[in-house]
């Protein structure tokens, strides 16, 4: 079996991201519970846009996020998520391949277009995200090749993608594909209501075909019914091989088999938490693929994690490899970036 040439293949929502501020009164007026991603109609979509204000407009989704991160660290990355071949599907072609990330994926001929985020930040950091799926909901398993797959030590998935059934069944086949050649399949909650819609699915996924999990607390509740993060702890270890679960400032948790490491978050002023989640899984990865034992994994989540909840946007505005340097305390450089 050839040596795999990436070390993560990303498979998500490709969705351009526009973030803005806005108020909780905002909110409010437009009924929309803050701190959840909710799926929404195009006319919606053009209304919520036209009333937002000022804001941001990237190439984002969450797997393509941490593609994007993971790349910035040094990982050879690929991504494999649908657009339309319309503006903002070329745009966001360029924005993710400028960062390093390859993107094989055919643009939709005809038919929606290209998916997009509304995010609001509220003035506490929390993020309310409005997503319009577009082209993304014609992603299925024809969009995901072998030779793709194969490439790659670590397939990440993200749980966004998750809602279309032709999606699911794509991530069955990614992750077939990937243990045929020996490869790991990693996978991302995302979010608690995306969970609850499809709990009995994601546990199905998560005994059968993950190996390794990302969720924040509140998504690995939501996976496993109960309000008491232990008890997840304990039923998630006995499910997976490896996961890696997040607790906001409290850090975070891995557990392998018997095994159990607790890593602290990275102290930062906290502006917006968009991404939060995608950067941690990024910096884990990134030193995961590199060999690197599982506290430091974590540590490069936190690092990365802290840089990007410190200003409004889910990509890293610094230097994330001086920032992993910089933190590394007494360690050998060789042990850090390898």
């Amino acid at each position: 079996m050839p040596d795999p040439s990436l070390d993560i293949l990303g498979i998500g929502n490709a969705i351009v991201d526009v973030l803005a501020r806005a108020e909780d009164g905002f909110l409010d007026a437009k009924g929309l519970a803050k701190g959840a991603m909710r799926l929404i109609g195009p006319e919606e979509a053009e209304a919520l846009y036209a009333a937002m204000g000022p804001g941001i407009e990237s190439s984002g989704g969450s797997a393509g996020n941490t593609c994007a991160v993971a790349a910035m660290l040094g990982a050879k990355v690929g991504f494999l998520g649908k657009v339309a071949d319309d503006q903002l599907g070329r745009v966001f072609a360029h924005d993710i391949r400028a960062v390093g990330v390859h993107f094989p994926t055919a643009p939709l001929q005809g038919g929606a277009p290209t998916a997009r985020c509304l995010i609001l930040v509220t003035p506490d950091a929390q993020r309310t995200m409005n997503t319009y799926l577009g082209a993304c909901v014609e992603f299925s398993a024809a969009d995901v090749p072998e030779e793709e797959v194969a490439r790659a030590k670590v397939v990440y998935m993200e749980g966004y993608l998750f809602d279309p059934p032709a999606a699911q069944a794509a991530f069955r086949e990614a992750a077939r594909i990937a243990h045929k050649h020996g490869r790991q399949v990693a996978l991302s909650l995302s979010d608690a209501f995306c969970v609850g819609r499809h709990r009995e699915a994601f546990r199905a996924l998560v005994r059968e075909e993950v190996d390794i999990l990302f969720a924040n607390e509140s998504e690995i509740l939501s996976l496993y019914e109960t309000e008491d993060f232990e008890a997840a702890a304990a039923q998630v270890r006995g499910e997976v091989a490896l996961a890696a679960l997040t607790r906001s400032a409290a850090g975070s948790v891995i557990l392998q088999g018997e095994a159990r490491h607790e890593v602290a978050a990275v102290a930062t002023k906290v502006e917006d938490t968009t991404g939060a989640g995608d950067a941690y899984a990024a910096g884990f990865l990134a030193a995961y693929t590199r060999g690197l034992p599982l506290p430091e994994c974590g540590r490069w989540g936190s690092v990365a994690a802290a840089e990007v909840i410190s200003h409004v946007g889910a990509r890293p505005q610094g230097d994330l490899q001086g920032m992993i340097l910089a933190s590394a305390g007494n360690r050998p450089v060789s042990t850090v970036l390898g």
